[in-house]
C-alpha cells in the first residue's frame, strides 16, 4: 500500500444533504439492518437446532444466510454512522477492508446460489442418486470451497489496486468499492482492467451460466413429469430463481455504475442503485425462503411461539 500513503483517508461524496431528515433516514436504515440480522439469524438457528433439516439444501441455505450476514454487517454500520455525520471520510485501511469484505461477499453469494442450483438439479433430475451424490463429505467440500474461493480470491485484486498511484481521494459513492479507487489512479490501469474483467467472468458470468443451465434441465424434467412433480420442483426452485434474479439485477446496476459515466443520472438514484445491490439481497432472501419453503416456515413459527411463551412465563 506504499503508493497510497500520502492519503490518510478517502472522502465519500454521494451522501445527500438530508438536513433534519437524516434522523429519519438513520431510523429507516437501522430498522432494515435489524430486520436483516433477525431474519437471517432466525433461519440459521432453525436450521442448526432442528435435526429434521439436516438435509443438503438446508445446509447450503445456512451457508447462504451466513454470507448475507457477513455482507450486510460490512455495509449498514458504516452507513448508519455516516448518515449522522457532516463530514463523510473513511480511512484508507478501512476503505480497503470494506472493499475486501463487500467483494468477497458478492463472490460467496453467487457461488452459494450456484451450489444451491446444483443441489436442486441433482435432487430433481437424478433423484435416485441424490444421497450418493450429496454425501456429507461432498456437502462440506462444496461449502468450504465456496467460502475459501470467495475470501481468498479477492486478495489478488486488492494487491493490484493497492499498488496503484492515486491522484485523488474523492469517491463518488456512499461506500468504497474497488473500481471507484481504480478510477482515481494516475498510473496505467490496463492490467487491473483486464484482471477485473476476467474476475467478473469467472465469479459472476460462469456461475450464472451454470445456474441457468441447471434450471433449464430442471424445467425440462418438470414439463415431462406429472403435475405433482412439477409442483414440488417449482416450490423448491422458485425461491432460488427469485433470489438469483434479484442479486443479478442489483449486481448489473452496480457494474454499469462502475464501468460507465453516470453523471447524467440523478445522485439520489445512483445512491439507491448502489445500496440496492448490497442491502436488498440479505433482507429479501431470508423472507423469500422463510415464506416459500413450508418446512422452514412452520419451524420458524414454532420457534417464535416457543420464545414468546417463554417470555410470558
Amino acid at each position: 500500500m506504499s503508493n497510497l500513503t500520502h492519503f490518510t483517508h478517502f472522502t465519500l461524496t454521494a451522501y445527500l444533504d438530508l438536513g433534519m431528515f437524516r434522523y429519519l433516514v438513520f431510523l429507516v436504515l437501522l430498522v432494515l439492518y435489524v430486520l436483516t440480522l433477525t431474519s437471517n439469524l432466525l433461519l440459521i438457528s432453525v436450521i442448526i437446532l432442528n435435526r429434521t433439516l439436516a438435509e443438503p439444501m438446508y445446509l447450503f441455505l445456512c451457508s447462504l444466510f451466513l454470507s448475507e450476514l457477513y455482507g450486510s454487517t460490512m455495509l449498514f454500520p458504516m452507513l448508519l454512522r455516516h448518515v449522522l455525520q457532516q463530514l463523510h471520510q473513511i480511512s484508507v485501511s478501512f476503505c480497503f477492508l470494506q472493499i475486501y469484505c463487500l467483494h468477497s461477499y458478492a463472490t460467496t453469494e453467487y457461488l452459494n446460489l450456484a451450489v444451491l442450483a446444483y443441489d436442486r438439479y441433482i435432487a430433481i433430475c437424478f433423484p435416485l442418486q441424490y444421497h450418493s451424490h450429496m454425501s456429507r463429505d461432498r456437502i462440506m467440500k462444496l461449502i468450504m470451497s465456496t467460502w475459501l474461493y470467495g475470501l481468498l480470491g479477492v486478495v489478488q485484486t486488492l494487491c493490484i489496486t493497492t499498488s496503484l498511484k492515486l491522484c485523488n481521494n474523492v469517491i463518488s459513492k456512499v461506500y468504497c468499492d474497488n473500481y471507484s479507487v481504480v478510477r482515481l489512479a494516475c498510473s496505467d490501469v490496463s492490467i487491473i482492467n483486464i484482471h477485473g474483467l476476467t474476475w467478473t467472468f469467472v465469479t459472476i458470468v460462469t456461475p450464472f451460466i451454470f445456474t441457468m443451465y441447471t434450471y433449464l434441465c430442471i424445467l425440462r424434467v418438470c414439463f415431462s413429469g406429472s403435475k405433482s412433480v412439477r409442483q414440488k420442483a417449482l416450490s423448491t426452485c422458485l425461491p432460488h430463481l427469485v433470489t438469483l434474479t434479484n442479486f443479478t439485477i442489483g449486481g448489473s446496476f452496480e457494474l454499469v455504475q462502475s464501468r460507465f459515466n453516470m453523471n447524467g443520472v440523478p445522485v439520489a438514484l445512483r445512491v439507491f442503485l448502489s445500496l440496492y445491490c448490497i442491502s436488498s439481497q440479505p433482507l429479501i432472501s431470508p423472507l423469500i425462503y422463510g415464506f416459500k419453503i413450508s418446512k422452514l416456515r412452520s419451524l420458524c413459527k414454532g420457534l417464535l411461539i416457543a420464545r414468546l411463551h417463554g417470555i410470558d412465563q
